[in-house]
């Protein structure tokens, strides 16, 4: 999932900052430097991205919000574009996050946004790589059959030989839809004859690896390795293997995390995929932007809704089952339903109608 990113220099820096917010896109990611001074931004940055957006080009996500507060206070929501008011969403997240923030951009300079911007991509970018790093080796040890070995095996630092070069590997990238036991089809996915994009989602997404093209929500960002993986991230590796506890130290309990986030799952869905391919170059953008897409689609609230039920369950021990999601149909969700008309009946003033 990391990128790499030519840095630009200071000059070039300068001459751009009057024109950020036509021509950088605030949630692709922008230029990293390197920083030597430690600050609590950068502990914010790390939980940012894994949490509320992975690939943000913070130097454009501060400029554009600065100016929606400012300059831009008085534009009618309706004259920005959907990735824009999604975009503000985003910067209004990590206004609430990072205590004083807003008001340490709105009395500082463009120096002062540099830093923040630097600072909060640091983070972000460090907590990527280090998952990253860590997710290579352990990916293996959660793809490989109890009491088996891969075969052939596969080596936990290099990743030349996964993707659809390996059966293992192949059968879990392969997209939902494509028969990976047809011998064609497996030929022409690992000559590249067969070009796989971000938004062809593999089987490994699915429980049990298994899609039904009926009913394509069934099982869709449920697998086990998944589950797997996000606890590695989020509450510590040991507890992979064993049951979480509330106490345990990690990275949900140092962030005071207590709920799973959509953005998030997005994020270990992406960090899975990189670690399962063989390649550098795997449209991860596409891929995670395409997963955030479908999680914010009104459309799909119901289900949407059910999947973040499900997966507090299985990360957090003290979710409440009383989030559990009504049952279709039930006394109680036609109560709820009956309660909304009447409130919305209430709302109506005299007239509103139009009826005699």
């Amino acid at each position: 999932m990391p990128r790499h990113v030519d840095t630009v220099s200071d000059d070039q820096l300068e001459k751009s900052c009057g024109q950020r917010r036509k021509q950088v896109d605030a949630l692709q990611l922008g230029p990293r430097k390197r920083l030597s001074v430690t600050d609590p931004l950068v502990h914010y940055g790390r939980h940012f991205g894994r949490t509320v957006h992975a690939l943000c080009n913070f130097q454009a996500l501060l400029t554009n919000g600065i100016l929606r507060m400012g300059e831009l206070a008085d534009t009618p929501e309706e004259n920005f574009t959907a990735e824009e008011r999604r975009e503000h969403r985003i910067f209004q997240e990590l206004l609430k996050s990072v205590a004083g923030l807003e008001e340490r951009l709105m009395q500082g300079g463009d120096d002062e946004v540099d830093i923040v911007a630097e600072l909060l991509t640091k983070g972000a970018s460090g907590a990527r790589g280090d998952d990253t790093k860590s997710l290579k080796g352990s990916v293996l040890d959660w793809i490989t059959p109890k009491g088996q070995n891969l075969v052939p095996p596969l080596a936990r630092n290099v990743k030349i030989d996964r993707g659809f070069h390996h059966e293992r590997t192949g059968a879990l990238l392969c997209p939902a839809g494509i028969d990976w036991s047809n011998p064609e089809t497996k030929t022409k996915l690992r000559s590249g004859k067969i070009i796989v994009t971000g938004d062809q989602w593999p089987l490994f997404l699915y429980a049990d690896y298994r899609y039904d093209p009926e009913d394509p929500w069934n099982g869709l960002f449920q697998s086990a390795l998944l589950v797997c993986a996000y606890k590695h991230v989020f509450t510590s590796p040991s507890s992979v293997d064993r049951e979480p506890k509330a106490t345990r130290s990690g990275n949900a309990r140092i962030h005071g995390m207590t709920r799973v986030t959509l953005p998030s799952v997005a994020y270990i869905a992406t960090q899975v995929r990189f670690a399962l391919t063989s390649s550098l170059f795997t449209d991860s953008e596409r891929f995670y932007n395409s997963i955030l897409d479908v999680f914010e689609d009104p459309d799909e609230k119901q289900e949407v809704d059910n999947l973040v039920v499900w997966w507090n369950r299985q990360v957090f021990p003290s979710y409440s089952t009383a989030q559990r999601p009504l049952a279709k149909n039930s006394a109680l969700a036609r109560i709820r339903e009956k309660r909304a008309q009447m409130k919305e009946l209430v709302s109506v003033p005299d007239g509103g109608s139009g009826s005699a």
